[in-house]
């Protein structure tokens, strides 16, 4: 296990889990078996043992006289201190004597003592332990949003690069004499919809820009179309995936052309069709 890895480990919260007893068996031994690796394993679980019983003892709460009281008569002492008690006059002839248990009586009320100061313990750390283990899962809910926000912002960062890149292929390309840049404006089956394409003179390759396309979603029976006009023919150029999935490259590379007059974009089923569905006309711009 790499360092990066058993410190996410560590981190992670399952040492906490494991002190607490809230581990499957399998995890369990898991975890006894990573820390008889790891001497980091085995100092953090005996850091959040020792952190535990501080916490414990820090939060120790004194118990209330009636719990002595009510102890006692469920133990059935108070019977037995009060037989001890007793004050027993043996029959003599003599003059009569009084024995006195002092002894008895003593060891009597240093268990009661012993049993009351147990009991209350076991009341403060079961609360305390209680408190660490909500504690425990607030982290861990913590945790989890953390990593979900660090997802999400991972995922803004990568779209950002995505564009970046196209953005930076715009430019370059712009700056050549070889390349055409085609707009096409929506048209009557999606006004708002645009896109760009770019034709290249020299060698008649054709790049669509994923960066500055605009058209509406489609759903999992249906791609866009990129056709050419051709002396008055449409062209299939080839099909093009969602406009929300992300691709590997801003600009995607169509099949090429060596001569055309306009460019247009139509909504076909999967795989494409042979001729364009003009009522389905997304978006279109002339050379």
């Amino acid at each position: 296990m790499s360092v990066e890895n058993l410190k996410a480990y560590i981190e992670s919260g399952v040492l906490e889990l494991y002190v607490l007893g809230d581990l499957s068996p399998e995890e369990t031994l898991r975890v006894e078996e990573i820390a008889s690796q790891y001497f980091e394993v085995r100092g953090e679980i005996a850091a959040i043992e020792q952190a535990l019983e501080q916490y414990a003892m820090q939060n120790a709460v004194q118990p209330s006289a009636d719990i002595e009281t009510r102890l006692l008569e469920k133990l059935g002492l108070n019977e037995v201190e009060e037989h001890v008690n007793v004050q027993q006059e043996p029959i003599y002839t003599e003059e009569p004597k009084i024995i006195r248990l002092n002894g008895s009586e003593a060891k009597v009320r240093t268990l009661r003592y012993a049993l009351v100061a147990c009991i209350a313990l076991l009341v403060v750390s079961t609360a305390a332990l209680f408190v660490t283990y909500n504690k425990l899962n607030a982290a861990h809910d913590q945790i989890a949003s953390l990593s979900l926000d660090k997802q999400k912002f991972a995922g803004v960062v990568s779209k950002l690069e995505f564009e970046n890149q196209g953005l930076g292929n715009m430019a370059a390309m712009a700056d050549s004499k070889e390349w055409a840049t085609i707009r096409m404006a929506g048209q009557a089956f999606s006004p708002t919809s645009k896109m760009k394409v770019y034709w290249n003179k020299k060698d008649k390759s054709v790049l669509i820009n994923y960066v500055a396309m605009d058209l509406p979603k489609t759903d999992a029976e249906h791609q866009y179309q990129l056709w050419a006009l051709v002396n008055g023919k449409p062209v299939s150029l080839g099909v093009f995936g969602k406009t929300d999935s992300t691709n590997n490259e801003a600009l995607v590379k169509m099949q090429t052309i060596q001569e055309a007059q306009a460019f247009a974009v139509t909504l076909e089923p999967m795989g494409g069709s042979v001729n364009p569905t003009m009522d389905k006309l997304t978006v279109m711009g002339g050379v």
